[in-house]
Parts: C-alpha cells; sequence; structure tokens
C-alpha cells in the first residue's frame, strides 16, 4: 500500500494542472496525513463484523479521485469563487504539534476499539443535559465531544481520515454561499447560521471569503463552541449558540442562508427528520440550505465497500441507516426544494431552496 500511495504521488502534481503553488502544498499535504492514516491502520486492530460484499478500491484509485478534488478546488479558486486556502503554507510548529498530539491519542483510540468502548462520556449528570444518541465517543475519539483535548484534536483526526482533503471537500459549499451574498437585496447583511458548527473550522472559511455576512455558530458542546470562538477572534460579532439543532433557539424565518457540515450521519433517523425541519422553520422562505455530508450508497459505486466498512472501523452507529435514508424526501417533506446535488471526493453537497 505504501508503495502504491508513493508512486501516484511521484505522478502529481503535474498531472493535474493546477497552480504550482497549491499542487505542492496539496500533494505535501496528502502525504502528509496519508502517512498518519496508514500508521493508524497498522496500529489500530481489524474491524469487526462482516467483510463488505464489494470489493474495496486501492490507493490509486482514491487518490485518482483526490486529485480530481483538488483540480476542481482550484478551479473554482482561478474562476475567483472563492480564495485560496490560508494554511497553503503552513506553520510547520503547528502541523508538527497537531501529528504529535494525534499520535500521542492514538493508542487510547485503538483500546477502545479493542473494548469497542464507546460510551465513556455517559454519565448520570450529563443523561440529564444531553440526548442519549449525543453521549458517546464517536470514532471512539477521547472524551466524545466534552472535552477541550477533543475539540483541540478533532480537525487533525478529520484530516486524516479524508488523507488531507476535508477542507477542500468543505470549500464546495462557498460557491452557492457567495451566489446567494452576490444576489441579496436589501440593506441588511445576509444573516448566516452553521448548524453544528464544531471548531468553527468551516465558518471561518465562510467569513474569509464572505466577511460582510452576520454569522451566527451553533453547537450542543460547550468545549468545541470555546475552540470556535478562539478561532473566530478576528470576527468579534459572530454569535455563538450553546444549543440542540432538535430545538433552535431562534425565531421563524430568522437566516437567510443555514449551512450543516457532517451532522446527520451522526443522527438516528427520526431525529434527522426533526432537525431539518427545525432548519426549515428558522430559513425564510427563498433562503437557502447548503448541506455537506457523506456520501450515500450508490453515490459512486466504487465507494460502496468502503461506506460499509466504515461504521465497523469507526464508531458510528447511526451511519449504515444514514447509508440508505432519502434525504431529498427529508428536506422535501420539511420545505426545501432541492437545487443541486453533487459530490466531492467522499462527500454529498446539496443545495436547498427554502419554499414559500
Amino acid at each position: 500500500m505504501l508503495r502504491e500511495l508513493a508512486a501516484t504521488l511521484r505522478r502529481k502534481p503535474r498531472d493535474v494542472g493546477l497552480g504550482p503553488a497549491y499542487a505542492v502544498s496539496q500533494a505535501a499535504r496528502t502525504a502528509w496525513f496519508a502517512g498518519q492514516y496508514l500508521l493508524a491502520a497498522r496500529l489500530t486492530p481489524p474491524p469487526n463484523g462482516p467483510l463488505p460484499t464489494h470489493r474495496i478500491p486501492g490507493w490509486d484509485v482514491i487518490l485518482k479521485d483526490l486529485s480530481a478534488l483538488y483540480r476542481r478546488d482550484w478551479e473554482n479558486i482561478r474562476a475567483g469563487l472563492y480564495r485560496p486556502p490560508a494554511d497553503l503554507a503552513p506553520r510547520p510548529s503547528t502541523v508538527l504539534k497537531d501529528t504529535r498530539d494525534f499520535l500521542t491519542d492514538l493508542p487510547k483510540v485503538a483500546q477502545r476499539r479493542r473494548r469497542n468502548a464507546n460510551s465513556e462520556v455517559l454519565t448520570g449528570t450529563r443523561q440529564k443535559a444531553y440526548p442519549r444518541y449525543y453521549l458517546q465517543n464517536f470514532h471512539y475519539q477521547t472524551d466524545g465531544w466534552f472535552s477541550e483535548e477533543s475539540a483541540e484534536a478533532y480537525d487533525h483526526q478529520v484530516e486524516v481520515l479524508f488523507t488531507g482533503g476535508a477542507d477542500a471537500m468543505r470549500r464546495q459549499a462557498l460557491p452557492a454561499i457567495g451566489t446567494a451574498v452576490e444576489t441579496h437585496t436589501g440593506t441588511s447583511p445576509v444573516e448566516l447560521v452553521d448548524i453544528a458548527c464544531g471548531t468553527g473550522r468551516f465558518l471561518k472559511e465562510v467569513l474569509r471569503n464572505n466577511p460582510t455576512i452576520s454569522a451566527t455558530g451553533l453547537d450542543l458542546s460547550r468545549p468545541y463552541l470555546k475552540k470556535a470562538q478562539r478561532s473566530l477572534i478576528q470576527h468579534p460579532d459572530v454569535r455563538f449558540l450553546e444549543a440542540n439543532a432538535e430545538d433552535i433557539p431562534a425565531k421563524d424565518g430568522s437566516y437567510d442562508i443555514a449551512t450543516c457540515i457532517y451532522l446527520f450521519h451522526e443522527l438516528p433517523k427520526k431525529v434527522r427528520r426533526t432537525v431539518a425541519a427545525e432548519i426549515a422553520r428558522i430559513v425564510r422562505p427563498g433562503g437557502l440550505l447548503v448541506f455537506i455530508d457523506s456520501i450515500q450508497t450508490g453515490d459512486h459505486p466504487p465507494y460502496d465497500a468502503l461506506l460499509q466498512r466504515f461504521p465497523m472501523a469507526f464508531h458510528e452507529p447511526y451511519y449504515t441507516n444514514y447509508l440508505e435514508d432519502d434525504l431529498s424526501a427529508v428536506f422535501e417533506d420539511a420545505g426545501f426544494e432541492v437545487a443541486s446535488i453533487d459530490r466531492a471526493f467522499f462527500s454529498r453537497v446539496m443545495v436547498l431552496r427554502r419554499l414559500a
């Protein structure tokens, strides 16, 4: 596998027609995170459960698809749809610290996987304050959503999972947001809420590209919101709401745009519908929902086996059901019209319009 990875990376970025600085940065990023992915795979036990019914694609297939994502990302940047990533030349001290912390925590994650320990954060006190489905160690991560250490580690963990492609996938939401901002009428600024904003990484990118937006970040995790506040310190007007997406503390039609990034695959089926209806309630008629989450079965058949394997390798109790859920119907029943559905590597990108 390492030989396949090295051979594929040697062919990049020459083949993909990218800007030189961007291409070198993304190739180095992929090599760095893919190396950690392979190391993590060696140090953790194999997944439990039946083998996938389809053949798992090799690294050559995955990296070719990742290169297509980077090509699309660069074309959007070149077209002026959004700015180049801020970490095109990342600070070495930050990269090394995040990597060290990830590798230090890795044995704990591996041990948790061996023991199938996925509810260490479940306590009597928390049971009174949080829904049961939330009180789990998703991905077998240390502390679940309930510590500043978890919040500090999360973004790096996600990039390892997607071999460096997570930020580029998230950026595919920016063109629809930019168009909505450009076509906005009226004297008041565009009101945007990021549902399950986590550490604020995506919201920060939204504001880098659309500084006139009036933004709100909503999340149920206090430590993650604290991390988001530190990350967005240059945007002091951003509001933060510590709240459940099932019951958003906002009036009907409060927002012109809602974004929801990688939330629905971690919700039970019934809760997905509750959250979709709640998002519809707070988005004004004619407003926009920009949604990104995992692709589903059939979105890209070569990846179907990997999708089957994912909940076995990581603690994702609602993922298998998510793969078969009809998201278009979920949102249409809530009051949205599907404007577009697209795939960006392992992500489904949906743009939806709120009906009157």
